[in-house]
Order: C-alpha cells, then structure tokens, then sequence
C-alpha cells in the first residue's frame, strides 16, 4: 500500500494565548476530520470547552520549540500556515495538500518569523481583522472538506 497516496491532515497551534482556544479547536478538528492536533510553545491540558471529550479521540502533540516541531512533521507532509501576510494565497482557491499540517499563530502576534519562512504554503482568507485562532482553523478545516482539487 502506498501511504503517499492517503490522505490525512493535524492542525495546531504557536504560542496561543488561552487553553479555551485550544478546546474548541480540538472539538472542530474532531468533526472536521483532523487526524491529529498540536501545540508549540505553550501547553494546555482538557479543556471544559472540548464538550466533545476530542481529547481522549485524537491524538495531541506538544512542541516546546518550533524546531522541534518542524523537525518531527510526519513524513510527506507539508506545512500549511494560516497567515494575513501579502506572500499568503486566499484560502478559496488554494489546492490543500493531500497531507499536510495547519498551523495558527496567536491572535496578537501571528506566526513566528521562522514558521513563515519555513512554512511549504501560507494562505489567508478574507477578514477585515484577526479572527479568534480557534474559528480561523474552524474555517480553513471546513474548506478543506469541500470537493476541491488536492495538490
């Protein structure tokens, strides 16, 4: 079997501010299909907020560095950061990756310099202002569920 050809995607999230984002993230990613979820930097545990108990269904990955999480994507994976840069592609015509990983920064200071450069892809989508981390992903997880071209 050629596990190149299956798809699956994790998501996660760069020094986010508060443990309730992390919750409802973690039941989205749970609904949407997410095979996985993680943190860089700052670690939560459960959540009241994770309703869905997605906790003790998914796996959950801490990275205390970027490096330490960029060094250990799982094998063919690309990384996906959510982005309101100019280099970012707009999230309604972008080919999500067959496998990949999406990652959000913190609602106040974005993703680090070096997950911007490192990152295989940037997309945004349109919002006049920052959304809560939390419905950013929500939004990027449901589009990737629409019937669209994979790359």
């Amino acid at each position: 079997m050629d596990n190149f050809t299956n798809e699956f995607f994790g998501i996660g999230i760069q020094n986010g501010k508060t443990p309730e984002n992390l919750g409802v993230l973690w039941r989205s990613a749970q609904n949407l299909g997410a095979s996985f979820i993680f943190t860089i930097g700052n670690r939560y545990a459960k959540q009241a907020c994770d309703t869905h108990n997605a906790v003790k269904a998914m796996p959950y990955f801490h990275y205390e560095t970027f490096d330490d999480f960029f060094n250990n994507l799982p094998k063919g994976a690309r990384l996906v950061g959510v982005e309101l840069t100019d280099q970012a592609v707009p999230l309604e015509t972008f080919h999500h990756p067959r496998r990949c990983v999406y990652l959000l920064g913190a609602e106040d200071h974005g993703l680090s310099k070096q997950a911007i450069e490192k990152s295989h892809f940037l997309v945004k989508f349109k919002s006049e202002l920052s959304l809560n981390v939390s419905v950013a992903g929500s939004i990027v997880m449901y589009d990737r569920g629409i019937d669209k071209p994979r790359s």
